[in-house]
Parts: structure tokens; C-alpha cells; sequence
């Protein structure tokens, strides 16, 4: 049951749509120029409580549900993901740990100032040789006499690392055994001595949103640190953050498709071949009728898969299908956009250049498609194989 109503929500979303449209689109080129995210944009983000948009109230954040927060992610899709990238981390991966596995005292400690904005949180998962499985952790924490952790690893790629005051650390504690994985989650402060972070990377799009490479050397944190007072609390954490976070992608990846289209729609309306509109032409039409197709069939998706985890009917197989179409789809989009703009569309000038790069690595975070396919396939070959048994 979501803490908002339809009409608080239809307010909350219209505002949204608004900001983007009117102040976030026309600045859309300082922002990949840049790469930063503009203070006065970072700051009325704060003052509309994006930092906090799926933080239960209780906490200072808004209280969407996963039906809301897809609603709203197809608004932050609109424009430069880097954006939405900023606080996203907040509110999904690194903010449903705590909202979902932590104590009573972690989440009185943390959660407001995630929800304001005041904590930037990230999630300190992937490692060079751990990807989108997390089994393959190699960064060790070791409880010492006194009940503290020592924390030591790399982890790489990891959003908002630059400027996060809250690392959510895996770690792997024991070997997997028959009790559990051995992985654990641990709340780890930015300014902790032993943190090194690197210069933030230099990626293919999504400017402005900033990543980077983590080291724990000797990380020392106390007890309380450790997410649910349990080892065992961090794979499980992990999936269903990144599960949960798979829906909002969708939502995300349907943004950035309606614009695409839209753009698209725009040039073919105005931009002529010979004293003709291009969009009379019928193969250009056969491109934009694919792309409304294939983001009808993708928003509808992304809807499905928020509402199955809302009500908790499929909080495995739907996440992933919708991330899996959504994504690819949208990146399918984005090319037959180019395609239509034509020489210009290769231009830096042009948005649809910009989402080109932006909406490719959408097929590659929060799990790749390959491991989407292989979660779909081993579910439901595990159900059948079920089913066969009764």
C-alpha cells in the first residue's frame, strides 16, 4: 500500500515533469559539457524530495511505491540520465538496503539525511572480477576481537563515488557454506580512514553522472555497522535491491524512448528532402511506427512488473523481463532515431546523439541482459521442473 495517494502523486508527477521540461532539457548540453550536474539543479532536486522519492515517510522521504516510482522514472528518463543518476542510488540500490535490512538504529542513524539529500549514498558492490553475481566477492571483512570490522577490497564502476558520504559495502565474511553465501552488508562513512577513491571515470555518455574505482585498505568500522546485525544479510540484500531496481530501469528506459521519438517526431514533422517532409515518406514512417510499437509494448511492461511486485505476486521473473525488454528496446529505439535524423543526427548538438550513448549502458548495470535471460530461463525452468513434480 503506497503512503501516497493517486492525487498527491498526480501533483508530485506533474511538478516533476515540469522541472524537467522547462529547466533540466535547455540545459541538457552544459550538463554533458560539463560533466556535472549544475548546483541550482542538484539543489531544487533536494527541495522536491528526489533524494527520498521511495523513503518511506516516516523516514523524511516521499513513500512511492514501485508502481509510482516507475511512473516517475518514465519523467527522469525524459532527459539526461545523469540526473536521475545523482539520486537514484539514494533512493534504490543503496536506500532499499537499509529501508529493507537494516536496524532500527541504522535507519534512524541514516535515512533522513539520505532522504534530504544530505547523505549521498552509494552502492559498493561490483568488483573487477564480480560483476552482476555477486558469489564472486572478493573483498574480505574479518571481525576482530573487540567486535569491529576490518574491510579490505577494490570495487569499481561505483556511481556517486566521488561525492558519497555513505559507502553500503559488500564484503564476504566466510567462504559460502551450508548456513549462507557468506557475504555481508556493512554501512561504511565516506570520510572512514582507508577509503581511497579514484578519479571519476571517463565513460561513453551519461556525463555528469560520476563513477569510480573504491579501495578499503584496513577499513575499520564497529558492529553497528554491519546491516541487520547479521553476515548473512548482504546477497540476500543485494538481489532484492537489484530486482527492485531492474523495474525502475524499465521505467527509465521508457523515458528515454519517448523522447527519442519525440525528437524524432519533431525532425520528421519540419525537416524536408526535395520540398518534402521526410515523415511523408513511407519509410520513415515504418521507423517511427516501430518505435511507437515497441515503446507501447515496453511501457506496458514496466507497468506490469511494478504492479507484480507491488502486490508481490513476482519479485523475480517480472523484474527481470522488463528490464531485459525495456532496455534493449530502447536502445533499439534510440538507433532508428539517428537513423532518421540522418547526418545530423551523428551531430553532439543533437539530443538524439546524446541518448544514443546515454541508453546503452542501461543494457549493462543493475545486471547485464545476459544475466536477466539466465534468471528468467533457471526460474522458469525451476517451476516447471515444480510443476512436474505434484
Amino acid at each position: 500500500m503506497s503512503q501516497v495517494s493517486p492525487e498527491d502523486f498526480a501533483q508530485i508527477l506533474e511538478s516533476v515533469r515540469e522541472f524537467i521540461r522547462t529547466r533540466v532539457l535547455p540545459r541538457e548540453r552544459e550538463i554533458a559539457d560539463n560533466d556535472a550536474i549544475p548546483d541550482d539543479i542538484r539543489q531544487a532536486c533536494k527541495d522536491m524530495g528526489l533524494f527520498g522519492f521511495a523513503i518511506p515517510q516516516e523516514w523524511g522521504g516521499l513513500g512511492l511505491d514501485l508502481a509510482q516510482d516507475v511512473e516517475l522514472a518514465m519523467e527522469l528518463g525524459y532527459t539526461s540520465l545523469a540526473m536521475r543518476s545523482m539520486f537514484g542510488t539514494n533512493n534504490g540500490i543503496a536506500g532499499q538496503v537499509l529501508v529493507n535490512f537494516g536496524t532500527d538504529e541504522q535507519k534512524s542513524t541514516w535515512l533522513e539525511s539520505i532522504a534530504s539529500g544530505e547523505t549521498v549514498a552509494s552502492f559498493a558492490l561490483t568488483e573487477p572480477g564480480a560483476g552482476s553475481n555477486p558469489a564472486g566477492l572478493r573483498t574480505k571483512a574479518v571481525r576482530q576481537e573487540n567486535g569491529d570490522w576490518v574491510i579490505d577490497g577494490s570495487k569499481c564502476f561505483i556511481t556517486n563515488a566521488p561525492t558519497a558520504n555513505l559507502f553500503v559495502t559488500f564484503a564476504r565474511t566466510r567462504a559460502a557454506d551450508a548456513d549462507g553465501p557468506g557475504i555481508a552488508v556493512f554501512l561504511v562513512p565516506g570520510d572512514t580512514p582507508g577509503i581511497s577513491v579514484a578519479d571519476h571515470d571517463r565513460k561513453m555518455g551519461q556525463e555528469g553522472s560520476w563513477t569510480a574505482d573504491v579501495h578499503f585498505d584496513g577499513v575499520r568500522v564497529p558492529a553497528t555497522a554491519l546491516v541487520g546485525g547479521s553476515e548473512d544479510v548482504g546477497y540476500r540484500a543485494a538481489m532484492v535491491s537489484l530486482a527492485r531496481g531492474r523495474v525502475h530501469i524499465s521505467g527509465l528506459a521508457v523515458g528515454a524512448a519517448q523522447r527519442a521519438l519525440d525528437e524524432s517526431l519533431r525532425h520528421a514533422a519540419v525537416t524536408t528532402q526535395g520540398g518534402t517532409p521526410i515523415g511523408d515518406f513511407q519509410l520513415v514512417q515504418a521507423h517511427l511506427a516501430d518505435m511507437q510499437t515497441q515503446l507501447m509494448a515496453g511501457r506496458a511492461l514496466a507497468r506490469d512488473a511494478a504492479a507484480k511486485w507491488v502486490s508481490e505476486e513476482d519479485r523475480r521473473i517480472a523484474p527481470s523481463v522488463a528490464k531485459l525488454f525495456c532496455t534493449e528496446m530502447v536502445g533499439e529505439v534510440a538507433d532508428k532515431a539517428v537513423q532518421i535524423h540522418g547526418g545530423s543526427g551523428y551531430m553532439r548538438e543533437m539530443p538524439v546523439e546524446r541518448i544514443y550513448r546515454d541508453v546503452r549502458l542501461l543494457r549493462l548495470y543493475e545486471g547485464t541482459s545476459e544475466i536477466q535471460r539466465l534468471i528468467i530461463g533457471g526460474g522458469l525452468v525451476k517451476q516447471a521442473k515444480k510443476d512436474a513434480k505434484q
